[in-house]
């Protein structure tokens, strides 16, 4: 009889503790659950968003980006560099062009929301960004990996950033070397030459074509800033050779290779042609000469430079390509 009330009485203490433990398990389970819904997920899990990976990315709007990423467009130049240099009495490279104006600003505002960016530019986060691996950075590791939209051990694939910041390819340009030396040559005006040449241009979704071109028509800086004045790398961009009026049909053998087409990502809906070259002014009278031997010295020489402009430059047709050489 005592041995029967014994085992009862240890029935209902292991029982008690069992109803406890499953309780206890339960509140937890809730606690974790209510959580995880009040939260944003921690960095490790949020790497793996789908919208980091393609398909996602390629219709990523920015606000989503900038949920988890706002800080990038925040200003955030430090005040005084580690080495003690303020920012206020320094001047950054990009600083140094004419096109741009204001103090230094970071790398992602420069792009996005600068003046020059909203002036000329439509770019947004996926222009760029096009997905990567979290978990070696290197594309077709594994069956599941992403294999295209960056390269090995970047988030972007440098061949984007060449777009704006290769280097002036004068040589199939047929110029005798670089704009930065032969610029005055030539006017200081591309389109000199570009309004009869390679007309089809700047078709894309990232850039604003007609704002460029009138932008080209008021100083060469514009469009020499991204066609060799902000150069990251060592080579120029091989640009796709859209065809314009007039063009030659014998292509050059420096263009056999070239796409004749933007990359399909950004492509836009409907192509805008070049707005038309404004009507040539009559150039003002030459000012009168001053009596001084100085001043002639001086003037004379100048009003001979602006006389001969027209004449420095011969275009010449040569396997099909249009060359400009200096005479």
């Amino acid at each position: 009889m005592s041995l029967c009330s014994e085992n009862k009485e240890h029935a209902e203490f292991v029982g008690r503790i069992i109803v406890l433990v499953g309780a206890g398990l339960a509140l937890m389970l809730v606690a974790v659950l209510a959580f995880a819904a009040g939260e944003p997920a921690g960095h490790a899990a949020a790497r793996w968003n789908p919208l980091h990976f393609k398909p996602a990315i390629e219709q990523a709007d920015d606000k989503e980006c900038l949920v988890c990423h706002a800080e990038v467009l925040k200003p955030s130049v430090r005040a005084q560099s580690p080495a003690g240099v303020r920012a206020n009495t320094a001047i950054a490279w990009y600083q140094t062009l004419e096109v741009y104006s204001g103090d230094q600003d970071t790398f992602h505002r420069r792009h996005l929301v600068g003046e020059l960016a909203k002036k000329l530019m439509n770019l947004r986060c996926n222009t760029c960004h096009q997905g990567h691996d979290p978990r070696d950075e290197a594309p077709g590791t594994s069956a599941t990996t992403q294999a295209t939209g960056y390269t090995l051990r970047k988030q972007v694939d440098p061949k984007t950033c060449l777009m704006c910041h290769g280097q002036f390819n004068y040589e199939v340009m047929g110029l005798p070397g670089p704009w930065a030396q032969h610029g005055e040559t030539f006017g200081n005006n591309c389109l000199m030459c570009h309004e009869g040449i390679r007309t089809s241009r700047h078709n894309v979704n990232f850039l604003k074509p007609r704002a460029i071109e009138a932008a080209g028509r008021e100083s060469a800086e514009n469009c020499y800033g991204c066609h060799g004045g902000r150069a990251w790398y060592r080579i120029p961009f091989p640009y796709p050779r859209h065809a314009w009026d007039g063009m030659d049909k014998d292509v050059p053998d420096w263009a056999k290779n070239r796409p004749t087409a933007s990359d399909p990502r950004f492509l836009l809906d409907e192509w805008m042609s070049p707005p038309a070259p404004a009507a040539a002014t009559p150039a003002p009278p030459a000012p009168a000469a001053k009596t001084g031997s100085k001043a002639r010295a001086q003037s004379r020489p100048a009003l001979a430079r602006k006389a001969r402009k027209s004449s420095y430059v011969r275009i010449q047709t040569v396997k099909g390509s249009q060359h400009v050489s200096q005479i």
